[in-house]
């Protein structure tokens, strides 16, 4: 149950920071709304793709080193291919490069900065529930 919990709130909070970064560059609930509406879809269903691909790059990895080495460029992958959704999302709502570039830069830094509080938050959560956590 509390999994079930961590994850709908780790979804919440991310709408909830591309709402807050969208409503802060154009200061419209509407084009805030839609942002956090259209940039989960496509990240929904393009990044199953992304996952595809990189699951077969990561299997002709030969050794330890190049596995890792395949891991963090799939990870620096992953965070190009958000930005550029979160950028073409506000490109389009606004019309704006300068718009587009700062909720590009804004949204995966407000992300790798406020969710692992968040998670943590929902760890000791979890441990308290579980009684391996004193509530000192």
């Amino acid at each position: 149950m509390v999994i079930a919990a961590k994850k709908t709130s780790q979804v919440v909070a991310h709408m909830a920071i591309a709402f807050a970064i969208a409503y802060a560059i154009t200061g419209s609930v509407l084009f805030g709304g839609l942002a956090v509406l259209i940039e989960p879809v496509i990240n929904v269903l393009l990044l199953p793709l992304h996952e595809k691909a990189w699951s077969a790059i990561r299997a002709r990895a030969v050794g330890n080193r190049d596995r890792y080495l395949r891991i963090a460029a799939e990870k620096l992958s992953q965070t190009s291919f958000h930005m550029a959704i979160a950028f073409v999302v506000m490109y389009f709502a606004t019309g704006s490069l300068a718009f587009g570039g700062m909720a590009a830069i804004l949204e995966p830094v407000c992300n790798v900065l406020l969710l692992p509080i968040h998670d943590r938050f929902w760890d000791k959560l979890e441990l308290r529930l579980n009684g391996k956590l004193g509530l000192a």
